[in-house]
């Protein structure tokens, strides 16, 4: 733990938690304090089961081991803090490190990484300010793996989604975003039901943990004709976004005051 004194000069810091068995990080976290020090006490109170975090400190210290980690910088104000860490959990993820945060960055969305080509097209996109009603605007920020081509943006945005079942017949295109940008539009052909489970539930009187699994929906389709295709292709949505947003579907446009 630290001391007082310590911690006074820390002011925010970023820090990294290790997996001591081959150093590699497991999550990427900001702070004051002995915030560093607090995910091992909690791990041990908490029987959340749906925790990835939790689940692999209380591994290691099963296996009798102690987590590691490192103090990437100190001495920040909360903003720089946020900024790092953002940095570090958008390049880690994209590098393939398998992190246990449960998000991305607190400005990942319009400021995560990306490629030359990717801020290019961002800075220079045209607002998307209307979408006919045919159409629903789903973020693949989670899903999507670059790659090259259309098939990994198609694979993100194909499934598998809480939609209104009611909703479904009157959805022609899908726009698939990504950090900002409508990236590709996708004509539906056709919808089909894929359950998809949602957070565990716990019964923590009568320790009883059940797995939960709710209707989802997915469809197969192709690239939109040209004619719907640029209407929206690379146009910019990062406008509508607010702070600390997590609206992964949207069925308009309008900008919230």
């Amino acid at each position: 733990m630290f001391d007082e004194k310590t911690i006074q000069h820390l002011r925010y810091y970023v820090y990294v938690l290790l997996d001591p068995t081959d150093n590699n990080p497991f999550y990427v976290g900001k702070g004051v304090g002995n915030r560093v020090f607090d995910h091992c006490l909690c791990a041990l109170k908490d029987t959340d089961t749906s925790n990835a975090k939790y689940d692999k400190i209380r591994e290691i210290i099963e296996s009798k081991k102690e987590v590691n980690h490192i103090i990437v910088r100190h001495g920040l104000s909360e903003d720089e803090a946020f900024k790092i860490e953002d940095s570090l959990i958008d390049t880690l993820t994209y590098c393939g490190i398998l992190l246990s945060n449960v998000v991305g960055g607190h400005k990942s969305i319009e400021k995560g990484l990306m490629t030359s080509e990717e801020i290019i097209r961002l800075y220079n996109a045209q607002p998307l300010n209307e979408m006919a009603m045919d159409c629903v605007l789903i973020n693949i920020n989670k899903t999507y793996k670059r790659g090259n081509g259309t098939e990994p943006i198609y694979q993100a945005t194909k499934e598998t989604w809480l939609i209104q079942k009611s909703r479904l017949e009157k959805i022609k295109y899908v726009l698939s975003e990504f950090r900002g940008l409508v990236v590709e539009v996708f004509e539906v052909k056709n919808w089909y039901s894929k359950p998809r489970p949602k957070n565990k539930t716990i019964d923590k009187k009568n320790n009883i943990i059940e797995k939960v699994m709710v209707p989802g929906y997915g469809f197969d389709g192709v690239v939109a004709q040209d004619e719907i295709r640029n209407l929206y292709i690379n146009k910019s949505v990062a406008h509508l976004k607010q702070k600390g947003a997590a609206q992964v579907i949207r069925y308009n446009l309008c900008k919230k005051k």
